[in-house]
């Protein structure tokens, strides 16, 4: 049973909120005990993927290029000059996807639809009866396995208007749905430091109106499904926002507390306030921005009254929580330069949301480790979920923070944006250089396997 359908009175303020979590001190280790403890039967356990990731396929089934082949076929921006064109090949193996998705006992899939396999070319708006059927038979695949569809239309592919298409064709098989992922990311990366497509090096003004447009965007798609798709198909839909987690490095020094509040609400606050409190950014956000523009103007554009409504009311649920702290060299690392092992940031950040945004429903929709061999025994990714996940349970259980899902990135290894495949995120191991790209469980994937039956980590002392 879906644990939404117990919230009614929530559904429209759910949360799924994406986290990359970075602390600003290890000043604070909390080094908590092992907590034991057992979720609610309709807790939601998951996994998550997107479209460039594993489908491949690129120029197949009458698919357009976007704008992420275009940036790896360019040549030098990316780690070995990897490129998605095959990837995982899911665009001919989704069949595959799905038998480990069955294997593994999750309840949700999350994965992405590419805008430019769904309608090659925005200028005719046309849709492509070859993308409306593979993805309507890995729908169909999922739903007939009883895992929910989580489906997000933006994971960094850039969509045009293609909204409509994908809510009118396959609405009633997805009840959640994300308009965006990551916006904070793909600002910054995109188009402030350049390092993602399109490539684009203008930090002082392009992120702030690249993500004026992303919120609003994000709300005429919301009221869109709100007014033409709700009634039919009963889902919801909101945005996958991706924050750090800061916490100052002496909490007795407001000077500290003040900074890691501030940054907060400049990664998290930035999009999240206007959805999700009163439809602007925050006060101390537009202060900043303003003191450090030029004399008489601001950098950070403004909402009018209007606006600020149409996007106030546009609360659904969000998406992806990529977990990580930084930045203290004590710290365990993994093979990403940005990822390190601090699991108390977990319990942290959805204190944070609980405080900040009155406890909404929250799903963690993404939350995983690198290595760079792949290996099957990969005894570091099962300590990192055990312990981010403990700290989850923590936060549930003993913090009262309203957590209702949790997914992990991912279910298989897959092109790693500018890192190509030389980072493996997945808890199942593919060989890249095996035409057929094999799924192999990885001992992470068993781990899993059993915390969803499980539901947790029961106490030893009460089994048996």
């Amino acid at each position: 049973m879906s644990p939404f359908r117990e919230l009614p009175c929530l559904l429209r303020c759910f949360q799924a909120v994406a986290v990359l979590l970075v602390g600003v001190d290890a000043a604070n280790p909390h080094t908590d005990d092992f907590y034991y403890g057992v979720l609610p039967e309709n807790f939601t356990w998951g996994v998550s993927t997107s479209a460039y990731q594993i489908e491949g396929a690129w120029n197949e089934g009458g698919k357009s290029e976007h704008i992420w082949d275009r940036f790896c076929h360019e040549g030098g921006h990316v780690d070995m000059n990897h490129t998605g064109d095959v990837a995982c090949d899911s665009y001919h193996k989704w069949h595959d996807d799905v038998t480990i998705l069955k294997e593994m006992g999750v309840k949700h899939y999350r994965f992405s639809i590419a805008w430019s396999r769904l309608i090659p070319d925005p200028t005719t708006g046309v849709v492509n009866p070859a993308a409306v059927a593979y993805y309507l038979s890995l729908l169909t695949a999922l739903r007939e396995e009883r895992i929910q569809p989580m489906v997000t239309l933006f994971h960094w592919d850039l969509p045009q208007q293609y909204a409509d298409a994908a809510f009118s064709r396959f609405g009633g098989l997805v009840k959640y749905w994300i308009t965006f992922n990551e916006p904070w990311v793909i600002t910054w990366q995109g188009y402030g430091r350049g390092d993602y497509a399109p490539g684009i090096k203008q930090p002082a003004t392009l992120p702030y109106l690249y993500g004026h447009n992303i919120i609003k965007c994000h709300a005429e798609a919301y009221h869109l499904y709100d007014t033409k798709y709700r009634s039919l198909f009963n889902g919801m839909i909101s945005i996958t926002l991706n924050t750090d987690f800061f916490s100052p490095k002496d909490p007795d020094n407001p000077a500290h507390v003040e900074a890691a509040e501030r940054a907060q609400e400049f990664m998290l606050g930035w999009f999240a306030n206007p959805i999700y409190k009163d439809g602007d950014y925050p006060q101390v956000m537009k202060d900043y921005v303003r003191r450090n523009s030029p004399r008489g103007s601001s950098r950070l554009p403004e909402f009018t009254e209007q606006e600020k409504h149409f996007i106030q009311v546009t609360q659904g649920y969000i998406g992806d929580m990529e977990v990580k702290l930084s930045r203290d060299p004590s710290w365990r690392k993994s093979a990403s330069y940005y990822l390190f092992y601090v699991p108390w940031g977990m319990r942290g950040i959805l204190n944070w949301i609980r405080t900040h945004y009155n406890n909404p429903p929250t799903i963690v929709t993404e939350n995983g480790v690198t290595d760079n061999n792949g290996t099957l025994q990969d005894s570091h990714r099962i300590d990192y979920l055990r312990s981010y996940i403990d700290e989850m349970i923590k936060a549930t259980l003993i913090d009262k923070c309203n957590v209702v899902g949790y997914t992990v990135w991912s279910i298989m290894d897959n092109f790693e944006w500018a890192r190509g495949y030389t980072e493996k995120f997945g808890i199942y191991y593919v060989d890249f250089d095996d035409p057929q790209r094999p799924r192999v469980a990885k001992d992470s994937a068993h781990f899993y396997k059993q915390v969803i039956a499980d539901r947790g980590f029961p106490d030893p002392g009460l089994v048996g």
